[in-house]
């Protein structure tokens, strides 16, 4: 069994300074909202083994916002920043994921970007609890996870409508199931 879980970088300033669309940094509610579902994943285990992470800054921010909470909770993953991220559509997502096989991490994460995370995650899933998918279908919103098992022990084997949808959280999901 391999599990994967993709993590939409958190809410960003419109424009970054440099005028760059890598260089968009967190805003206030990218903060906390990168903290509460990063609170969130360090009370629901397993956690990652391995993360790649987009190097554009507001993923590499959400993806240092959600370790700090992990932090003394999990073993430390091992992290790699893929510039191959940044951008990506779904196919060039999925041989990302197979490069894991060189690795082989039981737990793998994405922290990257829409509209590439989104399709990827419509079409990695096969079955799955059907709120879930719902819930899902309509975006990956910023600070999303949607986690991902796949009955195979080979990362080269992933592959579209393959995966059973464990689960989606966000942090509007996770303030609505408080509220409930």
């Amino acid at each position: 069994m391999r599990r994967l879980l993709l993590l939409r970088h958190a809410k960003t300033e419109t424009d970054a300074p440099s005028g760059r669309d890598k260089d968009r940094r967190l805003d206030h509610r990218g903060h906390r909202d990168a903290a509460e579902i990063g609170a969130w994943i360090a009370h629901h285990p397993p956690f990652p083994d391995r993360v790649f992470v987009s190097p554009a800054v507001r993923a590499a921010q959400t993806w240092e916002i959600v370790h700090e909470a992990m932090k003394g909770l999990a073993p430390q993953p091992k992290v790699e920043f893929l510039p191959e991220l940044y951008g990506a559509d779904p196919t060039q997502l999925l041989t990302t994921i197979r490069m894991a096989s060189v690795t082989d991490p039981k737990r793998l994460m994405l922290v990257g970007h829409n509209p590439g995370m989104h399709e990827l995650a419509l079409t990695l899933t096969g079955s799955g609890e059907e709120a879930a998918k719902r819930a899902l279908s309509d975006n990956l919103p910023t600070s999303g996870l949607a986690v991902f098992d796949f009955a195979t022990n080979d990362w080269d084997e992933v592959s579209f409508r393959r995966g059973k949808l464990v689960l989606f959280v966000s942090p509007k999901l996770l303030k609505q199931a408080s509220r409930g």
